[in-house]
């Protein structure tokens, strides 16, 4: 079973971790603390849901470095970086590198509540739209060549006779076909067809 949505806490002060897990779970919010980006790397799974809390100034691999490898093993989870006063220019090059937004020391608690519900927020419904795409890919690798074909077609507006011609059949059998694809699809109207085949071009191109 995947683990809950979760705010991943890395900081190595300790005091600092356990006051905000604490606040955290004070307001409803699942917490789990790590005092080194190793040790949650060593921990962490692409499959974790919630959000990622990163002090900039850690020791060993620092807060940049921690969310570059994130990046890199394709974990999604939104982070959010805890800085101090003096790190306003590098809170600006993790946003850059895709951080959702940064928190300056001493924590605002109500502040980081804010930051940390709409982060999780944002990455349930990331997660929502890739199962989404997923069954969307799953259903439309049902399809034969020409199934793909005569849906092309019909996305595009045209009639039976059209692309019966266009393919060299006939338009009983283009109406076949249509038949099994939308069947395929799981839709009953040619408007929800062409929703699906648009909502599988926006995915391509994303």
């Amino acid at each position: 079973m995947p683990s809950p949505p979760t705010a991943y806490l890395i900081d190595d002060d300790s005091a600092i971790r356990d006051s905000l897990c604490l606040w955290l779970g004070m307001r409803g919010i699942r917490c789990a603390g790590y005092e080194s980006a190793e040790t949650f790397l060593a921990d962490v799974q692409p499959d974790w849901r919630g959000c990622v809390l990163i002090d900039l100034q850690l020791e060993g691999i620092d807060g940049l470095q921690l969310q570059a490898r994130l990046a890199g093993r394709g974990i999604t989870m939104p982070v959010i970086f805890v800085t101090g006063h003096g790190d306003v220019a590098a809170a600006r090059d993790a946003l850059k590198a895709g951080a959702l937004d940064f928190i300056e020391k001493p924590v605002d608690n109500e502040r980081l509540v804010e930051l940390v519900e709409g982060a999780m927020a944002a990455d349930a419904e990331a997660e929502q739209r890739r199962e989404q795409a997923a069954l969307l890919a799953g259903r439309l690798q049902r399809l034969t060549q020409r199934e793909r074909e005569v849906m092309e077609q019909v996305v595009a507006g045209r009639h039976n006779r059209e692309i019966a011609a266009d393919l060299g059949i006939s338009p009983r059998t283009v109406e076949v076909y249509k038949s099994r694809l939308m069947d395929k699809l799981d839709v009953r109207r040619v408007a929800d067809l062409v929703k699906l085949a648009l909502e599988a071009q926006d995915e391509t191109r994303q």
